[in-house]
């Protein structure tokens, strides 16, 4: 049943503050009735005794408190959901914005989600390719598993995005060697937040250009759109990819970018609300509050579909101690680093491979899944790359006269692995093979004795194999 008050009494932000209200529940969607008859939308923030603080979607501007009416509507935010949403574009309100016309919806969800019973999840265990050496190679991204990327201001994360939604694709290896790819059941979910028109446009182009449009589905919120709808983009987009993962048996990567910007409108709502800042004035909440997000990824047991997530977040500062990248990285499982001294030199995409991490790596990597020499190799480059590197600053110190053979050799080997292996081009898709192929090429540089963490037989197997090649 709706009920309609003429008691406006605060106007803050984007906030609104109602007195005399009965029988309202938090969640509850509003309809802000101004005096020309248009309507604004909002949602129940908070209720304490007999007053309703409506978060709202749109503009505060114009709201008259004497003449506007608050209607509470008796339902929550709810996201018409259907498999025609794939190859759509829709706005952080859940409109389409493509010039599409409306969507026939097959059902409505409860944009909160429903919180997975930790009892029916399933481990993560399956290899996702996203074409991207460094992270295919040496931190595998496993269907399930949330993975974000941690950035800076000025770094080309939109691109590494852009590129990941492009090339993601659910690959097995064939008992002759060759990758195999399955796309019918794979799909991408991409979240934008707060960002320009010009990104907008960017993204937009690439996904429709390359034809990746037609598995995905976009929702876009400008930096000139309402703050608030920041705060809901990011649950449309994950009660979407619920649908089609768990209702339609699909693989669902969720890319959402930029998740400071979430963080942002967040701590501009908890300022408006008049709440205790936390750290650097966040909300004191700020970890449930991801948590509510990063942990909708997954598998459920008995279900073919699964959720991946990779949020993206710029480091204010490039400070990795800053709340959200730290909180965000113990929520999720590991992190991807952008390196602003790897970008000035050129390197696209400029991933600091020795910060990185994927917990989850080893269930999604090894024989039936990528190859059996993965682990090893994945072992020792990171080895050879942290000496080559701690080479390299010896030299600047001492000289490079001060360096033995061996790390000579190390020294040529980093630079190889930054300039072959880091450095990809932005339409280079590497399959899982060509990026092993490549590791030993660059282990090849090393004398067999430093090849400690690859097994014997597979050193025998492999190395041989690249030398006829580099011969020929």
């Amino acid at each position: 049943m709706q009920k309609e008050y003429k008691t406006i009494k605060e106007v803050a932000g984007p906030l609104l503050i109602v007195e005399g209200v009965t029988g309202v529940k938090y969640e509850e969607l509003v309809d802000v009735e101004l005096p020309d008859g248009s309507i604004r939308r909002g949602r129940v923030l908070e209720i304490t005794k007999d007053k309703a603080v409506v978060q709202m979607f749109e503009d505060t501007r114009g709201i008259s408190m004497q003449d506007s009416k608050a209607r509470f509507l008796g339902r929550v935010m709810e996201v018409p959901v259907s498999t025609d949403m794939l190859g759509r574009i829709f706005d952080g309100a859940g409109n389409p914005k493509d010039g599409g016309g409306k969507i026939i919806a097959e059902k409505k969800l409860n944009v909160n989600g429903n919180p997975i019973n930790p009892y029916s999840r399933d481990y993560p265990n399956d290899f996702i390719q996203t074409g991207i050496s460094t992270i295919d190679g040496l931190n595998t991204l496993v269907r399930g598993q949330k993975l974000p990327i941690f950035s800076g201001a000025g770094l080309p994360h939109n691109n590494i995005a852009a590129q990941i939604a492009r090339q993601a694709k659910v690959v097995q290896i064939s008992p002759d060697g060759k990758v195999k790819s399955d796309d019918s059941q794979f799909a991408v979910v991409f979240g934008a937040m707060g960002i320009t028109f010009e990104e907008a446009e960017y993204f937009i182009n690439e996904f429709r250009q390359t034809g990746a449009i037609e598995r995905a589905v976009m929702y876009i919120n400008l930096a000139d759109d309402p703050v608030v709808e920041r705060i809901t983009l990011p649950r449309l987009a994950l009660t979407t990819a619920e649908y089609l993962a768990f209702e339609k048996g699909m693989h669902v990567l969720v890319i959402l970018t930029d998740l400071t910007n979430y963080c942002e409108a967040l701590r501009e709502v908890a300022a408006a609300r008049k709440e205790v800042p936390g750290r650097r004035g966040y909300p004191g909440y700020l970890y449930t509050d991801l948590s509510t997000l990063y942990e909708r990824a997954g598998r459920i047991q008995g279900r073919e579909g699964s959720i991946t997530q990779i949020p993206i977040l710029t480091m204010p500062e490039d400070d990795k101690t800053h709340p959200i990248p730290d909180l965000t990285g113990y929520i999720t499982e590991g992190q991807i680093m952008l390196s602003r001294t790897l970008h000035k030199q050129g390197i696209m995409p400029p991933v600091d491979v020795l910060p990185c991490l994927s917990r989850l790596m080893p269930k999604g990597i090894g024989e039936g899944k990528t190859r059996e020499d993965h682990s090893g190799v994945f072992n020792q480059l990171y080895a050879a790359y942290a000496r080559g590197r701690e080479a390299k600053e010896l030299a600047v110190i001492l000289g490079e006269a001060a360096l033995s053979d061996v790390d000579k050799k190390y020294v040529k080997f980093a630079d190889e692995f930054e300039n072959r292996y880091i450095r990809q081009g932005e339409d280079e898709d590497r399959d899982i093979l060509t990026t092993l192929t490549l590791s030993w090429e660059l282990l090849s540089i090393l004398p067999k004795s430093e090849l400690k963490r690859v097994k014997e037989e597979q050193i025998e197997k492999y190395l041989p194999k690249v030398k006829e090649k580099s011969k020929a």
